[in-house]
């Protein structure tokens, strides 16, 4: 088992928490919350050790596109970066849904 951390700079404030996925095999789940630093900090428990590059890869190009201040933990059982990728914009789309239903 091996634990990964990332941080990345962020431009807004991320007000509710979203839990996707399942740790089972081949999958992950992403658990995302506010923070109250303007960074994000992402955690990865992994069970496939020596892939750190892979992941850094993998959260670079999503950190590209997202920008939110958020606590995200990730707890892989051997996804593929597509998966990641896939979790990672549910997760977003997630906490974006409950951010929108709160201020109705």
């Amino acid at each position: 088992m091996e634990q990964l951390t990332f941080d990345y700079p962020a431009q807004r404030a991320v007000t509710t928490r979203a839990h996707v996925g399942v740790v089972g095999s081949g999958d992950l789940e992403v658990l995302l919350q506010p923070t109250g630093a303007m960074h994000a900090r992402v955690t990865v428990h992994t069970s496939v050790d020596g892939y750190g590059h892979i992941w850094k890869s993998v959260l670079d190009r999503f950190f590209t596109r997202y920008d939110g201040a958020a606590e995200i933990e990730i707890n892989d059982f051997g996804a593929t970066p597509g998966v990641v990728a896939l979790r990672l914009a549910e997760a977003v789309e997630a906490a974006d849904d409950a951010a929108q239903g709160a201020r109705s």
